[in-house]
């Protein structure tokens, strides 16, 4: 009688197991975007106006930074985190506590044209170099 007991509940389990699997959330894996063919030109004054150094009174340059991205997912990429380096024309890191630059808020399958807003320290020397830029992003949306 026990050893029936424990088979049915055995068997309940599995069959939920199993039902349970068909109304699973859809699991959304990280995409990795190419960035590349980055250049800058300084925003117009519109936006750089006043603009100061995160975290400092210390005037800042405003910079776009434009580039295109390649999504290889067939899928639409939604809020994908930009990551890279930048330096001065001295090779100094001009954000050396951060690599996350911002985001991209739709990436489209394939190749398409991306812009993101820099602020730099103005006290920096330019020109400046674009290092190791990349994205990643999800098929579905993370922030709302």
């Amino acid at each position: 009688m026990r050893r029936d007991r424990l088979v049915s509940l055995f068997l309940a389990v599995c069959l939920t197991a199993i039902a349970s699997w068909g109304f699973a959330a859809p699991a959304w894996a990280i995409t990795q975007i190419k960035l590349y063919d980055l250049s800058y030109r300084d925003c117009p004054t519109a936006l750089s106006e006043g603009a100061v150094a995160s975290g400092s009174i210390m005037s800042a340059n405003c910079f776009i930074v434009s580039g295109k991205a390649k999504n290889p997912s067939g899928k639409t990429i939604y809020d994908a985190d930009i990551y890279g380096r930048v330096y001065d024309a001295n090779n100094n890191n001009v954000l050396p506590n951060r690599t996350r630059l911002g985001k991209i808020d739709e990436v489209p399958p394939g190749e398409s044209n991306f812009e993101l807003q820099l602020t730099v320290p103005s006290n920096l020397p330019t020109p400046l170099k674009l290092e190791q830029f990349k994205a990643s992003g999800f098929t579905g949306r993370v922030r709302f």
